[in-house]
């Protein structure tokens, strides 16, 4: 610590440093002209559940037999995979407001394909990785039940909740218009009973603080840690220097 308080001037600049640096971890710092725009750290989440049913329910009607419900239980992993494709998922994306390519769609699970195929997320791994504003869905189809389980995550949690609830309305929209081009009468059509309205939340409140804090620490100790090293050395090679003096006077 005395070592240290003689250093002071490093020291001090050393917290500055660190504090630089700790701004740089939750904001974008601007140059020309001098800004600072704050970086998307934290992660929300929503999510809903949708029932895949006909007009005649068969999920409630005890007359229906077991064979239907096999039937829409199939039908609803093909729904999910739609969610995931082409104007569903591109129609999610203009809802929430987001570039389509930004929207990162997993589809369901079957026991043919246990693990999400290759680019399911329409993103490399590594690209998605160093991206702080993620936007998510992650469509899990019921094995036992026509239910599909939609889960949301993006940077706020207003457009996880958009994400969730649009992904309900858009592929309910183009399922009513597949149906019109295709003739099909309503009897015959797929109903989707969204069970309740998603919610999102935030999932990792005050990143920020706890990001920059942490940063400030580390930077100030390794900052504060070079400074004792360089002094250290500078200070013997002074004594090397004097004892090379000293041994040819």
């Amino acid at each position: 610590m005395w070592r240290l308080w003689q250093l002071r001037p490093w020291v001090a600049l050393s917290a500055i440093f660190a504090l630089v640096m700790a701004i740089y971890s939750v904001d974008t710092i601007g140059v020309l002209p001098p800004k600072l725009s704050p970086r998307s750290l934290e992660m929300a989440t929503a999510s809903t559940h949708v029932v895949v049913d006909t007009p005649t329910s068969s999920v409630l009607d005890l007359r229906q037999n077991t064979d239907n419900l096999l039937a829409l239980t199939q039908r609803a992993v093909l729904l999910g995979n739609v969610i995931a494709n082409g104007a569903v998922r591109a129609a999610i994306a203009q809802a929430a407001g987001i570039p389509m390519e930004d929207l990162q769609v997993a589809p369901p699970n079957t026991p043919a394909h246990p693990t999400p195929p290759a680019g399911a997320y329409n993103n490399s791994v590594s690209s998605i990785a160093k991206s702080t504003r993620q936007y998510r869905l992650s469509i899990q189809a019921n094995p036992t039940v026509p239910m599909l389980d939609i889960y949301a995550e993006a940077p706020t949690a207003h457009t996880a909740a958009v994400l969730a609830n649009t992904s309900v309305l858009a592929l309910r929209n183009y399922i009513d218009r597949l149906a019109v081009t295709e003739h099909t009468p309503p009897t015959q059509r797929v109903r989707l009973l969204q069970l309740g309205s998603a919610e999102g939340r935030v999932v990792n409140q005050g990143i920020e603080w706890q990001t920059a804090l942490l940063v400030f620490v580390l930077s100030f100790a390794l900052a504060s840690a070079t400074v004792l090293f360089v002094s250290r050395v500078k200070q013997g090679w002074r004594r090397a220097a004097l004892a090379e003096q000293r041994a040819t006077g």
